[in-house]
């Protein structure tokens, strides 16, 4: 398996220098320079097989000729042991045939658990056959930092830096990870919104010296391995619901565009999905982009569902990409512009190719309290905002006929309630509590660093913390 730049300027490379690497030298993402494509006999194959044998199976293609069968499944078995529920993403069913797969039973209670946990060991495996060390440096909305300090800490090889913004995540997020004290992690508040912090790993990642010198690497969904276990998801959700016989639905809540693009991915590899669902809140580019084919940057407004807070979707230029029909110059063309004027546009003819796979619906504030209100009401489920987001979108394209009847749809539950206590009781009138593991969470002690905005103050925060630890 080979990877190249959705710009042009970099690769093809192999798996684990596409891990290592995290973004492009020409500042691209990479995708496969070639999709693996299933037959129905092998999607039948996996029926009845375990979740960490699919895994294994599915990213088996994405690290063909660098990890053998024997070690990926090692790695995947350790990966998901400290999950909390038998079958890891279970799919819990609502009514009109709406399921949700719920992907908060990892350490942190969040979606970003799948990937980080198996990232955090193929750094390790990469890194140790090397003799290399890396410096881990991404942004966070909430629930990424967590799950990525929490898995990275006190690996050997690698010390992780995690950007957010100050005062715009949860309570119990930035606790998460203000709260892991461990050699070599770094949980660091930066004034601004979460597009602030994105830039700045943009721009540090832009600076080759800084970049090769500290031996600079990602965890974003920028990440092409972020994305990858992320896939299998959606595979055995489907697989769950009669794939490959049957079309499967799967309504996403997005605002960086990873999650839902590993279930374009998914598609592509031959998972009969008739349709991906892109769920916003207040926070609509995506919403915007796919009803008018313009993307144009906005201001970001906070809501009850912060992980969403996003203007700058930087995963969609891998959809782009392939929009473009894999057109280097086009995709080029059109970050530069977005870089340049906040905005760009696409033709008819791509927007048509879009729609065929993406709908976009967006919910507010106070929609969202009544749709938790709702689903408690109705079902007995307590939902994250971000959840409620998706599962709203999904109600909305099965009444609105954009989901046919006979196709299940799924909404992914992409956090615990207990994360976003507050938003909860003002919908239901009571908090959600945390589970066992953490429910000593709000009393632990923390260790917070706050730094600016500017790339440069960063990359000295970056060399001093490295020299105090390492003498280098």
């Amino acid at each position: 398996m080979q990877y190249i730049s959705t710009r042009g300027g970099d690769g093809p490379l192999g798996f684990e220098d596409t891990l290592l690497s995290g973004l492009a030298r020409d500042g691209g993402l990479f995708v496969p320079k070639d999709y693996p494509q299933l037959s129905r006999d092998d999607w039948n194959a996996l029926k009845g097989k375990s979740y960490t044998e699919i895994a294994s199976a599915i990213m088996g293609y994405f690290t063909e000729g660098e990890i053998n069968h024997e070690d990926l499944s090692a790695m995947v078995n350790e990966t998901y042991s400290g999950f909390t529920h038998a079958d890891v993403a279970p799919l819990v069913a609502l009514d009109n045939d709406i399921h949700v797969c719920e992907l908060f039973h990892g350490p942190t209670i969040a979606f970003k658990d799948y990937a980080m946990q198996f990232l955090s060991r193929a750094f390790d495996r990469a890194l140790s056959a090397r003799g290399k060390r890396a410096v881990i440096l991404g942004a966070t909305s909430g629930d990424t930092g967590s799950a990525a300090l929490e898995a990275f800490q006190g690996r050997d090889f690698v010390d992780i830096f995690i950007l957010f913004p100050d005062g715009r995540v949860s309570p119990i997020q930035e606790r998460q990870m203000t709260s892991v004290i461990a050699d070599g992690a770094f949980a660091v508040a930066v004034e601004g919104n979460f597009d602030d912090c994105q830039d700045a790993v943009k721009a540090l990642f832009r600076d080759l010296e800084f970049r090769d010198r500290v031996g600079l690497s990602a965890i974003n969904s920028i990440n092409w391995a972020r994305l990858m276990p992320q896939i299998v998801y959606y595979v055995t959700s489907a697989l769950a619901l009669g794939a490959p016989e049957r079309e499967v639905a799967f309504a996403v809540p997005t605002g960086n565009f990873g999650n839902i693009f590993a279930g374009y991915v998914a598609k592509r590899m031959g998972l009969p999905i008739s349709t991906l669902i892109c769920a916003s809140n207040r926070n609509d580019i995506l919403t915007r982009f796919f009803e008018s084919g313009v993307m144009a940057r906005e201001g970001v407004e906070p809501s009850f569902s912060p992980s969403m807070d996003i203007q700058v979707s930087s995963n969609f230029e891998r959809l782009l990409f392939e929009l473009l029909d894999r057109d280097h110059g086009k995709v080029k063309q059109n970050m530069a512009e977005f870089s340049e004027t906040g905005r760009f546009n696409v033709a008819p003819d791509v927007m048509a190719k879009a729609r065929e796979m993406f709908k976009a619906y967006r919910l507010d504030d106070e929609g969202t309290l009544a749709e938790i209100a709702r689903v408690k009401g109705e079902h007995g489920m307590v939902l994250d905002p971000h959840s409620a987001v998706g599962v709203y979108a999904a109600h909305q394209a099965r009444v609105s006929g954009q989901v046919d009847q006979d196709t299940p749809i799924v909404a992914l539950a992409c956090a615990h309630p207990a994360k976003f206590p507050d938003a909860v009781e003002k919908a239901i009138g009571s908090r959600p509590e945390l589970p066992p593991h953490l429910a000593d969470l709000m009393t632990r002690e923390s260790n917070i660093h706050h730094v600016s905005k500017q790339p440069k103050d960063i990359a000295d925060f970056v060399d001093q913390m490295k020299r105090q630890n390492h003498g280098t």
